[in-house]
This record gives structure tokens, C-alpha cells and sequence, in this order.
């Protein structure tokens, strides 16, 4: 029988049940119940399935009750499972980014692009299959869709910065936002004295500084009392973590920025990126050690310094691109 994952319930019928990526507390699905149907937010990986299928079980929920799977984008921490979901799920549609919906029904394309990072075998160990899904069953949600969760309305924002297939969802009812990767990443090892440390994605390939500013002001014109991000779970003091938040995506392009003229920049941006975060977590009284954070912290460090070496290439040729045609 397939051991239980961490599950944290919270009111409104919300739960985070973890996905079990690389290592407990990393990423988080989502569960929303309204009566007797559930929808779930993000997928984890094909390995997150079991886990998720016997937390439904432990829930009294039962496949046929899971009438929406939303995929906030279409990363594969988020959507690598989607299709395992859709099998063992007869009653779900995927409800997913338009500019995310055809690979969702063709994958080649996404999954060449993520072998070509990390090779096959790396990729066959940590995502494992991903099949197509039936295009019938793909609700493509361009901006501002709401779709009605057994009368629930649950609505959809478009919120790039992160991805441009990225949108986020208002739950009303629970004065929520479930925000993927646009809030940036919390893990709780590092609340201190009740609150939070939050920090950007940056991941490869689409980190956009100025959207992401728009997206994040944008979810906070909406009053919400809480957020629950993929990476990981429920955070409260949105005000507080939307400051920090424009400070850090503003010096995380800073220190990107000042790796322009550097040949081999990679090295540069994620020694900075790792000196700023740890002396961030300092401030926000982190009793971790160091030598404690940075294995939690490893993992985005490197996939930030990719994603932010990419955006300045693109930013430098776009610059030359401009200087070439005035």
C-alpha cells in the first residue's frame, strides 16, 4: 500500500499535499473540495501520483470526484505528472495556458527541450513517462476564464515574469491565490518567529523582471489574505512579501546585470545570488545554519543563475538589435 504524504489541511476545503520532488517539503499539489467534487492545482511529476492517489483515498475522494486539473504553467515540477492524472482521473479536464495547451497534447517538444538539459537519463529518473493528453479534454484558459468548481468560482490570471504560460487562480470564497511560481518560492524551513522568507524563480527560460513587477501588483490589487505557492504551501503577510519580492527581482536582474562583461558568468551570478539570499535569510532571523540553508537552497541558486544568464543574453542582443537598427 502506498505510503501517505504530508498533508496540511486549511479551511475552505483546501488542502497541500506534497508532490514528493527531490525532497518532502520541495513542491506542493494543491486540493480544492467543494461539496462532493475536487479539482487539484499543479501535478508534481508521473512519481507524485501514487502519493496523491492514496491522499485522496485517505480524503474519501474518489477519481470520478475530481472534475478540474489546473496547471499554473507547464514546467514539468508543475505539469510532469498531468498525464498519469488524466489515466487514472476519467471525469478531469486540463485546464491549462493557451500558449501551454498544445504541448500538453503534444509533448515532444517539451520534453526534447528538458532532455536537452538534462539528458535522458537524468530526465527518465526524475520525471519519468509523459504521454499526450486527449485534446478533448484540455480546457485552454486564456486571461480572466473562470471556471465553476460545483458552483465555486474560481478565476484565472494570466501572470507572466515566471513563464509566459503561466497564469494564477483568485479563490474569492477563500480570500486565496493559488500562484504557482509568480510569488516566488517559500519553504517552511525557513518561517522565523511566524513569518515567511519568499524569493523569486527564475528559472530558464522566459524570466521577464518587468512582467513579473505587473503580475505581482496585479494578484495584490485583489486583497488577498493568503497565498499558496507550488514551492511550498500556504503564505500569509502578502503585503510584506510583495515588497520583498519587487526588492529581490530588481537585484536578482542587478546581479546579472553585473555579470555582462564576464566570459563564464554562471559561476559569478550564483556565488552572488547564494551571498544575497543567505545574508536575506540573516536578516530574517533564519536559526538555520548556513552549512543547514544551502542544500535547501542549492537547487534554485543553480536553476536562478541559468534562467538569469538567459534573460541578459536576451537582453544584450536585444540591445544590440536596437543599436544596429537606429
Amino acid at each position: 500500500m502506498e505510503q501517505l504524504p504530508a498533508i496540511t489541511d486549511y479551511p475552505d476545503g483546501i488542502s497541500v499535499i506534497d508532490a514528493r520532488y527531490h525532497r518532502p517539503g520541495r513542491a506542493a499539489i494543491h486540493l480544492i473540495t467543494e461539496g462532493d467534487k475536487a479539482a487539484l492545482v499543479d501535478t508534481g511529476t508521473r512519481f507524485s501520483v501514487p502519493g496523491t492517489m492514496a491522499a485522496l483515498a485517505h480524503k474519501h475522494i474518489t477519481p470520478e470526484q475530481i472534475e478540474y486539473i489546473f496547471l499554473t504553467h507547464i514546467h514539468l515540477d508543475h505539469a510532469g505528472g498531468a498525464s498519469e492524472f488524466m489515466r487514472q482521473l476519467p471525469n478531469a479536464r486540463l485546464v491549462v495556458h493557451p500558449r501551454g495547451a498544445s504541448h500538453m497534447a503534444n509533448p515532444v517538444k517539451l520534453i526534447a527541450g528538458v532532455m536537452a538539459v538534462y539528458g535522458e537519463s537524468e530526465f527518465r529518473r526524475v520525471y519519468g513517462e509523459i504521454l499526450p493528453i486527449s485534446a478533448e479534454r484540455i480546457i485552454e484558459a486564456p486571461d480572466d476564464t473562470v471556471i465553476e468548481l460545483n458552483g465555486r468560482p474560481l478565476r484565472l490570471l494570466d501572470t507572466p515574469g515566471h513563464a509566459r504560460h503561466h497564469y494564477c487562480i483568485h479563490d474569492a470564497r477563500s480570500a486565496s491565490i493559488f500562484t504557482g511560481d509568480t510569488f516566488g518560492v517559500s519553504y517552511r524551513e525557513f518561517d522565523a518567529n511566524g513569518l515567511e522568507f519568499v524569493f523569486p524563480t527564475t528559472s530558464p527560460v522566459q524570466f521577464d523582471p518587468e512582467a513579473a513587477h505587473v503580475s505581482i501588483n496585479r494578484l495584490m490589487a485583489l486583497h488577498p489574505e493568503q497565498a499558496f505557492l507550488t514551492h511550498y504551501g500556504r503564505i500569509r503577510h502578502l503585503p510584506h512579501h510583495a515588497s520583498q519580492m519587487h526588492t529581490l527581482i530588481d537585484a536578482f536582474a542587478g546581479i546579472a546585470q553585473q555579470a555582462a562583461a564576464i566570459q563564464d558568468r554562471q559561476p559569478v551570478i550564483m556565488q552572488a545570488l547564494q551571498d544575497l539570499l543567505l545574508e536575506r535569510l540573516a536578516a530574517h532571523r533564519c536559526t538555520l545554519t548556513r552549512d543547514a540553508a544551502l542544500p535547501i537552497l542549492q537547487t534554485d541558486i543553480r536553476l536562478n543563475a541559468q534562467g538569469l544568464e538567459i534573460w541578459l543574453e536576451q537582453t544584450l542582443r536585444q540591445s544590440e538589435q536596437g543599436r544596429a537598427a537606429g
